[in-house]
């Protein structure tokens, strides 16, 4: 079975045996990358407890995290954001903000600011990472064509500050490694040709040493987990999701 913590687990130990560092987002943005490495993020969009449980996985072994939340009560909860950061992974803000107002961006960033200060409260947020909100027209990204977020103390955010044609990027949109065609935002443009579908396929590759040597993982860990109840409600709801989202993304 894919998408459980089990291995999940198996995935961070094959990068790691095969000579991965990883690295918080922030800490790529600071230019501590050094040879071959794994930014690791999280989006925290659901589930949050689900997300405690990979971060207790990455603490066993050794490993630092980047997790983003949303405002929302399903993603926003303090005890878990207070534990993950208390395991020392870093904490940033899951912003969806000019889709909450409907794309009154003055409105929006003065709950942006909001927000920041908020989460600022469990962790020195330097990092923010947009939510692709599939069902709003709006592109929260755009925030950022009236304002500057370095005014905001932010130092990255991953779709303008990563070069994609030199960083790999895999993502578990869609409930597989491979799933653009059901994503609405969470894509990027990229030199790389590799796909993988299952979990499975990216340890081979890196115990075959062909993986790319500069990598950024994203999960969402809703998705992932050991509870058969709760692995095959994620599998039948991200079905639908699916089916729904290649609706909106199709020409």
């Amino acid at each position: 079975m894919d998408f459980t913590l089990k291995i999940y687990k198996k995935l961070l130990l094959a990068l790691k045996e095969n000579g991965y560092s990883f690295f918080t987002f922030e800490e790529y943005c600071s230019g501590k990358t050094t040879g071959k490495f794994v930014i690791l993020r999280h989006d925290v969009d659901l589930r949050a407890g689900h997300s405690v449980a990979t971060a207790r996985v990455e603490v066993e072994l050794g490993i630092k995290a980047s997790y983003y939340f949303r405002v929302v009560p399903e993603s926003n909860q303090p005890d878990k954001i207070m534990a993950i950061a208390d395991m020392g992974h870093e904490i940033g803000y899951h912003y969806e903000d000019l889709s909450i107002f409907g794309g009154r961006d003055d409105k929006a960033i003065v709950h942006f600011k909001d927000q920041l200060e908020y989460f600022r409260q469990f962790y020195p947020v330097k990092t923010i990472c947009m939510h692709g909100s599939p069902t709003s027209k709006f592109d929260n990204r755009a925030i950022w064509k009236s304002y500057n977020y370095r005014d905001y103390g932010i130092i990255g955010e991953p779709y303008f500050d990563v070069n994609f044609n030199e960083v790999f990027y895999l993502t578990d949109t869609g409930r597989c490694w491979d799933g653009e065609r059901y994503s609405v935002r969470d894509k990027v443009n990229s030199a790389f040709k590799e796909t993988y579908h299952a979990t499975s396929e990216i340890i081979e590759t890196a115990n075959s040493g062909t993986l790319p040597t500069k990598i950024m993982i994203t999960t969402h860990p809703q998705r992932w987990t050991n509870n058969i109840g709760e692995w095959l409600l994620e599998f039948v709801l991200q079905n639908a999701k699916n089916t729904i989202k290649r609706l909106i993304v199709r020409p």
